[in-house]
């Protein structure tokens, strides 16, 4: 176990769940853009939790993939609730470009930093808080 790169991906994790949160304070910000953020949040804590059961870090966006891995890698039953973040894989690459989809509404964007918030506080209590 990297404890110094899993304090670093958890730190990471922590910036985009707080950009997601706070930066809604400008009309011309998109909910979708920040959904990104509450994504990129889920996915990064994921990856420390991959790396504090020892496992390689896949180059992936998909959090129901992330989640596979680590239930493989660190012998755990992933509660169910967690698995709902699945869902922001979207904003990882859908949402990110003009395109075919609905513009994301304040309702998805509350659920999309909820997710991103209780993956963030899932991982950091298996693996402790980040400090510093």
């Amino acid at each position: 176990m990297n404890a110094e790169a899993i304090k670093i991906w958890l730190k990471k994790s922590k910036s985009n769940l707080t950009i997601a949160l706070e930066v809604k304070k400008e009309p011309d910000i998109l909910y979708e853009d920040l959904c990104f953020e509450a994504q990129q949040s889920a996915e990064k804590a994921l990856k420390a939790l991959l790396l504090f059961y020892g496992a390689k870090i896949e180059k992936t966006h998909s959090i129901e993939y992330l989640l596979k891995l680590i239930e493989q890698n660190g012998n755990i039953t992933i509660p169910e609730y967690i698995k709902e973040a699945a869902i922001l894989t979207d904003y990882a690459v859908t949402t990110r470009y003009p395109g075919d989809w609905e513009p994301v509404d304040e309702a998805e964007y509350l659920t999309a930093v909820k997710l991103a918030g209780d993956v963030y506080d899932w991982v950091s209590e298996i693996v402790g808080p980040v400090s510093g």
